[in-house]
């Protein structure tokens, strides 16, 4: 079961209570010295919250000022120890730029071929310093935000998708002859992914469904702005990345319905350090194999 309120009163247990029966929403109740929390069902999440804000949307005087554990931000700012470790890993390479770039950049003919491991070591190479100080201002912000939402291992394990998804549906588009690097791709994935989380939140209330269509529009907005500048901007990588977050953040919603509990999230981030550790030592397997 699910967590759906915590922290009450008796009376608005109770009200909790009323509002899932007449819904015909099994629940239960339990007491704890913070006060009374409320379970549902993981299938009746989403539909539990509806209704509970109906009522209160047709009572608002009997409305209480209290957030469902779910919609509560665990607010972080790891997305600034990831532009940190971009930035080391920037220095550390140093004069070996070039040669990283091509045995790790997102080169699209040998991605196709095979060599897979380029969609996620090509997110953490750079071309230069103007690039590397862009990337590491975007992903301090975005991706401080999507782990305040999704929680810290599956939100790294999801931006880490999106710009892997992105590298490759890039790969397929050009075929050859074209070699990207950088960290924008999941950048925009992160975009992608708050704009969706905001979208199919607001779906979920009742008089929000106009509403919902709006940090869509705004994720877009940001791609126009950001992602599609002069010079060497991928946009096509950058729409991809966005598309992915987009679509993995749907699925998410639609399959999970809820934030995943601490040992969830310390696997997630366990799988998102692996792949990157694999993918880094992957050329070099392969050469001793």
């Amino acid at each position: 079961m699910t967590e759906l309120y915590q922290n009450l009163s008796r009376e608005q247990a109770d009200i909790c209570g009323l509002v899932l029966t007449s819904s015909g929403i099994f629940y239960r109740t339990k007491k704890r010295k913070s006060g009374w929390m409320v379970w549902v069902n993981n299938k009746d999440f989403a539909r539990a919250l509806s209704s509970i804000s109906l009522y209160f949307e047709e009572n608002p005087e009997l409305q209480f000022n209290v957030q469902s554990p779910a919609d509560k931000h665990r607010k972080t700012f790891t997305g600034i120890w990831m532009a940190i470790i971009l930035m080391v890993f920037y220095v550390a390479i140093g004069e070996d730029n070039q040669a990283f770039i091509k045995i790790y950049g997102s080169s699209a003919d040998h991605i196709l071929k095979g060599e897979v491991y380029r969609t996620a070591t090509s997110l953490m190479l750079h071309v230069d310093a103007v690039h590397l100080v862009g990337n590491m201002a975007a992903i301090a912000l975005f991706g401080s935000v999507v782990c305040s939402v999704m929680g810290i291992g599956t939100g790294w394990l999801m931006i880490l998708l999106t710009g892997m998804t992105g590298n490759y549906a890039n790969a397929c588009l050009y075929q050859t002859h074209h070699l990207a690097v950088g960290a924008s791709t999941a950048i925009f994935g992160a975009i992608g992914i708050i704009a969706t989380h905001q979208f199919w939140r607001k779906m979920a209330l009742p008089g929000e469904k106009m509403k919902a269509w709006l940090p869509l529009a705004g994720g877009l907005g940001l791609l126009a702005m950001l992602g599609s500048g002069g010079g060497r901007v991928d946009l096509m990588a950058h729409l991809f990345g966005f598309g992915a977050g987009l679509t993995i953040e749907t699925l998410y919603t639609l399959l999970i319905k809820r934030a995943l509990p601490v040992a969830y999230q310390a696997g997630c981030f366990a799988v998102a350090a692996g792949i990157l550790l694999i993918s880094w030592f992957w050329p070099v397997l392969m050469i001793h194999s």
